[in-house]
């Protein structure tokens, strides 16, 4: 047996089609200056490290299953139910839940590109199809998208490569045109200073998903989680593992989402340093895209970003370069800290000129 089994043969055939996702360089060792993952440059708020601090009782007993204390707080903050609400590991964990819930093979999912590319894996793990329609030029929704008969869409909002973000009316207009289930991925919303959560409780197809990864620096915790209605929110609770959220995180998350006053403070330093890095690299003769996000998109006018990452990775600087095929081809760059996009922009400086 053991010189004729062939794993293959045991899997399940759309499995084997399946790349997977590729996220960002994590580099494993050198000094690198990191701007190609969207991290807060800043540490979390000091009451999450005060949190940490007092974990002993907490890791001899098994974790409250569906992270009571998080979703309280979380409700409050959003001015929502806490019975609408789903925590997950990340909320890459919650957006897999909804694709199992929502899709079976051959059930179609559609969103505009170019977008967060974990759409795509999820969607062929589920084996269920997808299609995508590209953004018009101004960056609007394609008509496309409401009239494919999808069982599921999905708007990254703010969008990830673009930065770009719906307001509320817009986004009221886009879920009342959806006739099946719509995630609203909500991953960056907060350097927006909105949020859909609470159209919730007009629209009982609306799910909004949330992290606490970027906003609220904890990418190393993993936990995310979506506002939805009841309804939907009892039927994510039978797909969730029993403990899928681990005592830390929960009270990490719980202790983060509680301080609204560090998060305000944060977000601001954040969108400071992103006008300086828009306007600098504006100057310099990128094409840059206004944001809304902790992050630039941004095009080199002789189509030269693949050189510029390499040139960028070679002085210990890593940001995202980002091939959707023409015309979204570009380097998405990360806010650092004022003394990281200050380097970054040096460099930068000098790799443009030796092109001139």
């Amino acid at each position: 047996m053991k010189d004729t089994f062939c794993v293959a043969n045991f899997v399940r055939p759309h499995l084997l089609e399946v790349a997977g996702y590729v996220p960002g360089e994590q580099p494993q060792g050198g000094k690198f200056i990191k701007l190609n993952t969207n991290e807060n440059p800043y540490p979390p708020s000091p009451k999450v490290l005060a949190a940490a601090s007092d974990l002993g009782e907490r890791l001899r007993k098994y974790p409250d299953p569906s992270a009571t204390a998080f979703r309280r707080m979380a409700a409050q903050v959003l001015d929502v139910s806490s019975d609408q609400i789903v925590c997950g590991n990340g909320s890459d964990e919650i957006l897999a839940m909804i694709v199992r819930l929502f899709l079976g093979p051959d059930d179609l999912a559609v969103w505009a590109k170019p977008t967060y590319l974990l759409y795509e894996t999820l969607v062929r793990l589920q084996g269920a199809r997808f299609q995508t329609f590209p953004y018009q030029s101004d960056w609007t929704l394609p008509n496309e998208l409401f009239d494919s008969g999808a069982k599921l869409i999905f708007i990254a909002n703010p969008n990830s490569p673009s930065g770009t973000c719906f307001d509320l009316p817009q986004l009221r207009s886009i879920i009342e045109r959806a006739t099946c289930p719509i995630v609203i991925d909500e991953a960056y919303a907060d350097y927006a200073g909105q949020s859909a959560a609470k159209l919730v409780q007009e629209y009982p197809h609306l799910l909004v998903s949330r992290t606490l990864s970027k906003s609220y620096a904890l990418a190393g915790l993993r936990f995310g989680y979506v506002v939805a209605n009841e309804e939907i929110v009892a039927h994510l609770h039978t797909l969730r593992d029993s403990y899928n959220c681990d005592a830390i995180s929960i009270a990490l998350a719980t202790a983060a989402v509680g301080d609204q006053d560090w998060l305000k403070d944060n977000v601001q330093r954040v969108i400071a340093e992103r006008q300086i890095l828009e306007s600098r690299l504006a100057a310099m003769g990128m094409s840059v895209q206004p944001s809304q996000a902790n992050f630039v998109w941004c095009q080199h006018p002789q189509h030269r970003e693949r050189e510029i990452y390499q040139e960028l990775k070679n002085r210990q600087i890593l940001v995202r370069f980002m091939d959707y095929g023409s015309p979204w081809i570009g380097l998405r760059i990360t806010v650092g800290t004022p003394q990281q996009n200050q380097v970054l922009l040096g460099q930068l400086e000098q790799i443009l000129k030796s092109y001139a």
